[in-house]
């Protein structure tokens, strides 16, 4: 069985607290107990701790204390990754503004992973950005990147 690789985006880790009872928590926590459950291996990266720690002491805390209870590994930062995602940054996919999205992806990518996993809709699930994602990666040696949010994997089987 094909178990996908998926790597969880900054806002993943938001709406797993965020937002009690609403849809995207509570496709948030079926995805976490997923991955909890072994349907699939979870990634992150520092670009995403980093981001995670601009927010409040209690938040961040609570946030990245799902890296170790539901043993998502983090990958580190590097230059290809950088190089990548200033590619996705100079020809227009996402804006200059916004390189940590950019980052995101290009992580997911070098790493070969199968899925970004995020509720970011201006910059990462977008069509815009898995079509120019997809034909960059394509023509640096990479495979398309899946970006998706959790609805779309949790409710793939069902």
């Amino acid at each position: 069985m094909y178990d996908p690789e998926l790597f969880l985006e900054t806002t993943t880790f938001n709406f797993y607290f965020y937002g009690k009872g609403k849809e995207k928590q509570v496709y948030t926590e079926r995805l976490f107990a997923d991955i909890a459950a072994g349907k699939y291996k979870a990634y992150t990266s520092n670009y995403v701790i980093d981001e995670l720690s601009k927010d409040t002491a209690e938040r961040f805390n609570a946030m990245n204390s799902l890296v170790d209870k539901y043993h998502i590994e983090v990958l580190p930062s590097d230059a290809e990754i950088g190089r990548l995602g200033a590619l996705y940054i100079k020809k227009g996919i996402i804006p200059e503004k916004y390189k940590d999205d950019a980052l995101h992806i290009a992580a997911a990518t070098v790493n070969r992973l199968d899925f970004v996993i995020s509720y970011n809709y201006n910059h990462i699930v977008k069509l815009k950005t898995i079509i120019g994602t997809g034909l960059i990666n394509r023509r640096e040696g990479y495979q398309q990147v899946g970006l998706s949010a959790p609805k779309e994997i949790v409710d793939y089987d069902s």
